[in-house]
């Protein structure tokens, strides 16, 4: 299908664009000044915001975050989501396909649509509320695009022929030049880059914004671009809360960061929880700064994490394998670092599961925190370089991932699996090699080894012993 954007013919057209974060807002409103999705004189545009968190209720939603106001003018009207569907929880709930058509004019009727034809334009088709729309105008065509690092590996899940063939296009940021989105390839959906200084500007204004500069002001106290040495920031993600890690191991994540920013001699350190983590967390961590010496702020303001690199301009920018960091090296040319994936890749699970991607991107390209000299050395790699090697690994991990949708993608995978066969078993697992017949997996002869509990059992004992031996 072609990329490129054409408006349907007749009648005006409603534009309904849904987004659950300020940087899906951000993106939306980039594509939208970038003319992605045709003039605005001929298009009323709704956007429909949606707080997918756990506890929305404790949360503050899209639309009351400071710099929305910035957002909130390239658009007709705003709707709450949350509030339309209320009691329901919009991450758990769609409608029952023989309900569509009663949802679709109770929303026609809440919104008024009349009956205009309607565009819809959602992230995360594989999940609510995107799902629910789609079903709600069934007939209506969907344009996806992507807020983050998860456009470059497969979709997550099969979806319905009818759905796939009404999407029109991929639209992402340009977040790794060079890498290619696998994202809904298999109905031949093509991808078209939201163009990155559009996208600056509009993060700029964010960060100009009077509600966000008080809202930065009250957790510093001065602004964060006053006089002395810039600060290291730290991305937190709530992993705890997708069963990644415990809040334990997070917890030591976060201190991992505090350690690694102070060790390579940052002492002026901003930490930017995940907006829905716990309190006690930050407190923790303010106790590891005191004992390092470091001076620690805590930013719990609900305000985008990328709208301090323009305004603080970190001298690093620390996180696990969080978009931000690709956000910072891309767009801002900052330095950054990671910490923590070899333990995420080890825990993550299943095989499938949709943030590998974004963490085999993340653990590929960018520097170890806790390897002071190749963050130091470090350089982001030009497109060229990202085409060869970290576009086969990221194709062979995409298709270890969804064979059966990335079934093309088998030639290039036994390609880079037999050429790169020593440094590369952190992103994939044996029995998976094995299951899909490709380079790297277990002998045939071995293969009955990890399912046999006396092996296990003997393994279990030498480990222990062993421990106690260099203990």
């Amino acid at each position: 299908m072609s990329g490129t954007y054409t408006a349907p013919v007749g009648r005006s057209t409603t534009q309904i664009f849904s987004a659950c974060t300020q940087y899906a807002g951000a993106t939306v409103v980039a594509a939208l000044r970038a003319g992605l999705f045709g003039p605005r004189s001929e298009h009323r545009r709704i956007l429909v915001v949606s707080d997918t968190s756990a506890s929305p209720e404790l949360s503050t939603p899209l639309h009351h975050r400071p710099g929305f106001e910035k957002l909130e003018s390239e658009f007709d009207e705003v709707y709450s989501w949350n509030e339309f569907i209320r009691p329901f929880h919009p991450a758990g709930w769609s409608p029952r396909e023989q309900d569509a058509s009663l949802w679709q004019r109770a929303v026609r009727r809440e919104w008024h649509l009349g009956d205009e034809p309607v565009e819809i334009a959602c992230e995360s088709i594989q999940a609510n509320p995107a799902q629910a729309l789609s079903v709600i105008f069934g007939d209506s065509p969907v344009h996806i695009y992507a807020d983050g690092l998860m456009s470059y590996g497969p979709t997550r899940s099969r979806l319905d022929q009818l759905l796939g063939t009404r999407i029109r296009r991929l639209l992402h940021l340009d977040l790794v030049p060079g890498l290619r989105p696998l994202l809904l390839t298999e109905f031949g959906v093509e991808s078209e880059v939201v163009p990155t200084d559009v996208f600056l500007e509009v993060l700029d204004e964010l960060a100009g914004s009077a509600a966000l500069d008080a809202s930065l002001n009250a957790s510093f106290g001065t602004s964060p671009t006053a006089s002395g040495p810039a600060p290291a920031l730290l991305l937190g993600q709530y992993l705890s809360t997708l069963g990644i890690l415990t809040p334990q191991q997070e917890e030591e994540l976060h201190a991992r960061m505090l350690r690694g920013a102070v060790a390579l001699g940052h002492t002026r350190v901003v930490f930017k929880p995940h907006p829905s983590a716990p309190a006690h967390w930050a407190r923790l961590l303010e106790l590891e700064a005191e004992r390092l010496g470091a001076d620690l702020t805590v930013l719990d303001n609900p305000v985008l994490a990328e709208t301090l690199f323009g305004t603080m301009r970190p001298a690093l920018v620390v996180g696990c394998f969080s978009t931000a960091l690709l956000t910072a090296a891309s767009f801002y040319g900052l330095p950054v670092a990671r910490v923590g994936t070899d333990t995420v890749l080890e825990r993550l699970a299943p095989y499938q599961n949709s943030n590998r991607v974004p963490l085999t991107i993340v653990d590929a390209l960018l520097p170890d925190l806790e390897d002071p000299s190749a963050v130091t050395g470090w350089s982001l790699p030009s497109a060229d370089e990202v085409r060869g090697k970290p576009t086969g690994l990221i194709s062979a991990v995409g298709y270890a991932m969804q064979p059966q949708l990335q079934a093309g993608l088998r030639p290039e995978a036994e390609r880079y699996l037999s050429r790169y066969r020593d440094d590369i078993w952190r992103y994939f697992k044996r029995r998976r090699l094995t299951a899909l017949g490709l380079p790297g997996a277990v002998p045939q002869q071995l293969a009955f080894i990890p399912r046999n509990a006396t092996v296990r059992r003997i393994a279990r004992k030498a480990r222990t012993l062993k421990r106690a031996a260099t203990g």
